[in-house]
Parts: C-alpha cells; structure tokens; sequence
C-alpha cells in the first residue's frame, strides 16, 4: 500500500492514494497507520478516490471529481477537516491528479463539496459559513466552561476561557467531558484565549496580527484523534465564535495553535481557512507488519 505524509499547521495525515476505490481499508488498518510508535503515525487518514468510485460521495460526483475519504486516527469517520482539505488539495495537485480552474479546485466531502483555491504555498479552502447553534457545557478535570455550539459541517463546541485560566496550562490528555445527548456523535472541543497582542492586555495599544481584525490562541481534543497541534475547522468555529463576541458578523480572524498560525476570514456566505499545507515523505507499507 503506497502512502504520502503531510500536515497542516501539524495536523497530521497519512494520505492513501486510491483513485478506483479498490483499497481494503478497514477501521483496525487505520488505527495502526495512525499509531505513532507502531505504525507511520497521524491524526487521521485521508484516503484519495474518485467521488464516482465510492459510496458516500457519487451524489458529488458531477461537481468533484475527487472525495477526501477522511478518517479518524481511532479508525471512525468524520465529515469534514479544514486542514485534512488542505493538504489533500496540495496533494492532488503535485501528483497532477488535478489541477484548479480559474484558481479553484472543488472537493467532495461527508459534508459536501468544498473550494480550495491555491497560491504559491498558501492553500485555502472555503469550508462554508459556520452555523452557531446554541450553547452547552464542557467539563475539563475541576472546571466547568460555558461553551458555544457551532456546525462546520462537524460538530464543535467553543469554550473561551476566564482569564484566570491558563490556556497552556489545560491537561488536554484525557477527553473533556460534554452532553453526549447534545452531541451524540461526540464533538470536537475547542478552547481559547485571547491573542499574545490583545489590546486588554496591553492596555488598549496593541493591534491585531498580520492585518487581521482579531487574534485568538486555541488548543482543541479532538474526537477520535486527542489533542492535535491544529484543527482546520475549529480554527473557523472559534473564529465565528470570537467576531460574535465582538460584535461583528464577518472579517478576518489569527488563530494561533501550538502548530503555527491559520487565518479565518468570513463574511455572509464563506468561511475561508488559509496556512501552510506541506507534504514531508513518500513511501509503502508493509501491511504484514502493521498487522503485527
């Protein structure tokens, strides 16, 4: 079985090139692949294949050629991971597998077709406006956090922390506690604090990063995954969450996550995630020895 590795902002993914849909991949194969001492390892696997030779995604077929059949490092699914598009994209166009017209290239996901637009290193994908849905509890070791309910086409709960709560020092090794009769597919847990050049912090002066209206940091636990260095699609729910509170309804959002840095710009219609997308190794597996 022939593999590529790359990571967005260290959200990591073996990718399985597999255009005709052939592969046996099964849940224990990728829960192995993703294994980090046993296997190649990886926050989650994006498996390549022609929308018209898989499943779930032939209804896209005539609006993408090409599905991000995307898993879970513990072998589930998921619908929808902003940076797993990213660098599906990249790889797309460096294998010349496609190549995006007029600067844009659609990909079929679980949670429907999607645009990346690609310029020079910088790949960016509109993963569709964020829908806030409501408001539910986080549990993390002694704290309870007020969170905010978001759909980017995979569930998302935001919890902006007190100030009194360091955000570096949250123990992120076990799974937050949540209501699994609001989220009963599990959720994808964000939490956030405001950005290193928060004008509160320095008394009004400071301005936000790189041109954006905003900037916040995040770490996030991720279902299926644990915590992961980035999260492509809770950068943009904690995004629509922070221009809430600000009272705005769009604009340009710096995430910062232990990764790197992703931007989030949205208005009325579109939520577009932009950061690095990179491609670091090529190989095969030995699926005897992943067995073992």
């Amino acid at each position: 079985m022939r593999f590529i590795k790359g990571h967005g902002t260290g959200n990591d993914f073996v990718l399985l090139p597999d255009p005709d849909g052939q592969l046996g991949l099964t849940s224990s194969i990728v829960a192995a692949l993703c294994d980090r001492r046993r296997g190649i390892g990886a926050d989650g696997v994006l498996r390549v294949v022609r929308a018209a030779k898989h499943p779930d995604a032939v209804g896209y077929a005539d609006a993408a050629e090409w599905f991000m059949d995307y898993w879970n490092a513990d072998g589930t699914f998921a619908e929808m991971c902003g940076n797993g598009v990213r660098v599906f994209t990249r790889y797309l166009i460096s294998s010349g597998l496609a190549e995006p017209v007029d600067g844009i290239l659609p990909i079929a996901t679980r949670a429907g077709v999607v645009r990346a637009e690609v310029s020079g290193e910088k790949i960016s994908v509109d993963l569709g406006r964020p829908r806030i849905i409501g408001s539910a509890l986080a549990t993390l070791g002694g704290l309870t956090l007020a969170g905010t309910a978001v759909d980017c086409g995979n569930p998302h709960l935001v919890c902006v922390l007190p100030g009194s709560v360091d955000l570096a020092g949250l123990d992120l090794t076990r799974s937050p506690g949540f209501d699994s009769a609001a989220f009963p597919t599990g959720v994808n847990v964000e939490f956030v604090a405001a950005g290193d050049d928060d004008p509160a912090d320095r008394g009004g002066a400071a301005q936000p990063v790189g041109g954006a209206d905003l900037h916040v940091r995040m770490r996030v636990y991720e279902r299926g995954s644990a915590e992961t260095l980035s999260c492509g699609s809770g950068a943009c729910a904690v995004a629509a969450v922070a221009l809430r509170d600000a009272g705005r309804t769009g604009g340009v959002v710096a995430v910062d996550v232990p990764g790197g840095r992703l931007t989030v710009t949205l208005d009325d219609e579109s939520c577009w995630l932009a950061g690095p997308a990179v491609l670091v190794a090529h190989g095969e597996i030995d699926l005897a020895a992943l067995a073992a």
